[in-house]
């Protein structure tokens, strides 16, 4: 299945996950497109100063991979700077949280896998 780039969802959700602001999360393919035990599969774009909090992925994990931007991370109680390149896994009860500290919008690529 092919997705030309305008033909996205896209969605914003405000204080996501308790964090600041709003995220941009446009969607490559939707959950139910998805035939793994996927359920996210999305670029996540977070102006300077906004944020998604702190959470928990109990049965599942997540992958971040910085795009663009600078952003700092919460990764299971430890901050961490990451910079285009870098990449984030959470999950099986880990928790982490991410925040854009520089003074463009920070783009990632997200996915998130359950357990099966």
């Amino acid at each position: 299945m092919r997705r030309k780039s305008a033909e996205r969802e896209t969605e914003i959700r405000h204080e996501m996950k308790g964090g600041k602001g709003d995220v941009k999360i446009i969607h490559s393919f939707s959950d139910q497109e998805l035939q793994s035990p996927a359920r996210l599969c999305a670029e996540i774009d977070i102006e300077p100063g906004c944020s998604i909090g702190v959470h928990i992925h109990e049965l599942e994990e997540e992958i971040f991979y910085i795009i663009e931007g600078t952003a700092k991370a919460n990764d299971n109680g430890e901050e961490v700077i990451l910079t285009p390149g870098d990449s984030l896994l959470t999950g099986g009860g880990r928790c982490h949280g991410i925040e854009n500290i520089g003074d463009k919008t920070l783009r990632l690529f997200a996915t998130v896998i359950r357990f099966s």
